[in-house]
């Protein structure tokens, strides 16, 4: 591939609902550009993008894939990405190195809920775009009815610029309303317009026209005049409407017979922006490749044989393989290896990447997923990625010894390659965590490690982290007695334990009066506390909100010890909170759920079951609602699938820790009874 500057890069990304054909559509513009000899297909795993062992495997995608071709003179760095939810940050890097989007609907399924969410995230990032309505080959395409519901949710802008010629089993091209010529089957062969579809096309293009006139006022004026519009206007005035997010040019298509592709081919390459008229905001740089370099960091892959690869968006500047550069966010030297122009896995090594254009480099030190990379002494930090936050958490153990040897370092590998995921150590229950945006995506990861750091590891629901606290008071004493041939062991303990308010953890209080226990022995006193801190009497969870007074001993000149007393007062405590009236606490968190107002009673519904209290309904605007309530984590270890299944995939939620609180009557035993079989299974 030769060297553009950057006014002839378009830097698009592909993103829509799950199974829309984003994937055979983008595999279609390759074929058509000559970039692929053959045209691959999503179903037998073949296609450029969809390369990953986990895609091929599961016949989706999962990760954003660069694949570039040339057009009309034109390098178009397409960006593919998933469109199932539980994969959306990779759909937010692509979005990021973007300067327009094309959204993907099925002819047939029409507007989904990934197709709302995908415009909403085009909208943060004020970013053009086309939509493409593909599929017009499939049962039940519908090209007029999936237009209404396009400009029903987003409005009139949303305007065709081409029309299906047939659908379904009759579909066999297209209609291009600015130049009004018909372009049939695979080739797309230059016709007249169909005579059926004359009157159509016409009323259509008034349509067009009219909104590509009402993004200029020159043009207004002379349409409103009853003149013509040239062309050349027309072509010119629809470029300018989609740059300032006036115009939402409609094209149609089929990925799958290669039908409307070169079409779209065209589109992207005349009206879509360059890097240099971008109106996405690249932090205020100017797209100059002389200017000062500026570079970020969109997407990485970690890889145990070639390292970790980066993917990088230059904004401005000229990058160079073999140079060094200085990464701004975390203020260490960088040395730049070769850089590749990137075809899915496929790497061609090229000198330079001018600004605008998009390539990765191998083996970065210090450089991770949104990092900005530009010169020491003129150092700028790009704006990074907005990443959502995990909803799913799965507990993960490693299956051998070796898996336990290698476990640490390959999570912070993989974290590395996907920043939605995170991995923690929960020190209550002695659980390593992995959570990510969903089941999927969790499952997906944990193949992923197996496959890329051959770490095997069992995956569980977490644990609850309950603890365990008193209610009452009590009074305890214990005498530890022992005696052996020579020097005995002798403590005697009295402690006093009362409940301290939620959140205080644990006090200890020297109440000794007239040196009954020695001095040197208080300290280790406290110690056998803490130790029997760490497993209740109820069900062996830690103890909290608790004071201990020690109120009384006795030691002995010869055979007291410090590990006496520490003796004497863990079990001191273990008896006298069987007498405090001890109570299982769970952990309650606040949950906030933003859903259509539609879904607000099936979410009240949801969240009575959980044993949730409803703090209150905040509309939010654009049709949705906010709901604010309490639940016990143990009702919510799941709630990203179940909401998911509720809403449809229309709502979101977050989630924080709030407080304990006792656990009923009820739900504590069937917790206790659990707790004593597990203890009895492994006794």
């Amino acid at each position: 591939m030769k060297e553009y500057g950057t006014a002839e890069i378009r830097n698009v990304v592909l993103v829509g609902h799950g199974s829309v054909g984003k994937t055979q559509f983008s595999e279609a513009m390759l074929f058509k550009a000559g970039a692929v000899s053959r045209l691959g297909r999503v179903e037998d795993g073949t296609t450029a993008s969809d390369f990953d062992p986990d895609e091929v495997k599961r016949k989706i995608s999962v990760n954003l894939s660069l694949i570039p071709c040339e057009w009309s003179g034109r390098k178009l760095n397409i960006l593919d990405t998933p469109g199932y939810a539980d994969f959306v940050g990779e759909v937010k890097c692509g979005m990021r190195a973007a300067d327009a989007a094309i959204i993907v609907v099925c002819g047939s399924s029409g507007v989904q809920v990934g197709t709302e969410q995908v415009w909403s995230y085009a909208d943060e990032r004020n970013l053009p775009r086309l939509i493409v309505i593909n599929r017009m080959d499939r049962e039940n395409a519908d090209f007029f009815q999936t237009l209404s519901q396009l400009q029903s949710l987003f409005g009139h802008k949303c305007v065709p610029l081409h029309l299906p010629i047939g659908s379904q089993a009759t579909f066999s091209g297209i209609v291009d309303l600015l130049t009004m010529k018909a372009y049939v089957g695979e080739n797309g062969e230059e016709q007249a317009i169909p005579s059926d579809l004359e009157g159509v096309a016409q009323e259509q293009r008034e349509k067009l026209v009219e909104v590509i006139a009402e993004s200029d006022d020159a043009l207004i004026n002379k349409y409103l005049e009853g003149e013509e519009l040239t062309l050349e206007e027309l072509q010119t005035g629809i470029r300018a409407g989609v740059l300032s997010g006036g115009v939402v040019p409609v094209l149609t298509g089929s990925g799958a017979k290669a039908m409307g592709v070169a079409n779209l081919l065209d589109a992207i390459a005349e009206i879509l922006p360059s890097p240099i008229d971008s109106p996405t905001g690249s932090d205020g740089l100017s797209a100059d490749p002389k200017g000062a370099l500026a570079a970020l960091a969109f997407k990485t892959t970690a890889d145990p044989y070639v390292g970790r690869l980066n993917y990088l968006r230059v904004y401005s500047g000229t990058l160079a393989s073999d140079s060094q550069v200085w990464n701004a966010n975390r203020e260490r030297a960088e040395r730049i290896g070769q850089l590749y122009h990137m075809r899915g896995k496929n790497q061609e090594a090229v000198p330079q990447l001018l600004a605008g254009d998009i390539g990765a480099v191998a083996k970065l030190a210090e450089t991770h997923t949104g990092d900005t990379l530009c010169l020491h002494e003129k150092a700028v930090i790009l704006s990074g990625i907005d990443f959502p936050e995990p909803a799913y958490s799965a507990a993960v153990y490693p299956k051998t010894k070796a898996d336990l040897d290698k476990m640490s370092g390959s999570l912070t590998r993989m974290v590395e390659e996907d920043p939605t995921l995170r991995v923690a150590r929960n020190a209550d229950t002695a659980e390593t965590i992995v959570s990510g945006l969903g089941e999927s995506h969790v499952q997906v990861s944990i193949e992923k490690l197996a496959r890329k750091f051959s770490l095997e590891l069992n995956v569980a629901v977490p644990k609850v982290p309950y603890k365990e606290t008193v209610i009452g008071s009590a009074i305890s004493e214990y005498i530890h007695k022992k005696q052996t041939g020579g020097h005995g062991q002798y403590a005697r303990v009295a402690i006093e334990i009362q409940p301290l308010p939620r959140g205080e953890g644990f006090q200890f209080e020297d109440k000794i009066v007239g040196g009954v226990v020695p001095r040197q022995y208080i300290p280790s006193v406290e110690k056998g506390v803490i130790e029997g801190l760490h497993e209740g009497v109820l069900a062996g969870f830690p103890v909290t909100d608790i004071k201990v007074r020690l109120v009384d001993g006795k030691d002995h000149p010869v055979d007291s010890s410090d590990i006496a007393f520490k003796i004497a007062g863990a079990m001191a405590f273990k008896k006298g909170a069987q007498d405090a009236r001890p109570v299982l606490l769970e952990p309650i968190v606040d949950l906030k759920i933003t859903v259509p107002d539609s879904y607000t009673g099936d979410i009240i519904s949801d969240l009575n079951g959980r044993r949730a209290r409803v703090h209150g309904m905040i509309p939010a605007g654009n049709g949705h609602t906010v709901i604010e309530a309490q639940v016990p984590l143990a009702e919510t270890q799941r709630y990203a699938t179940d909401l998911r299944s509720i809403t449809q995939g229309r709502g979101s939620f977050s989630m924080g820790f709030s407080h304990y609180e006792e656990v009923p009557q009820q739900q504590a035993q069937r917790v206790i009874d659990e707790a004593q079989r597990a203890e009895a299974q492994r006794a």
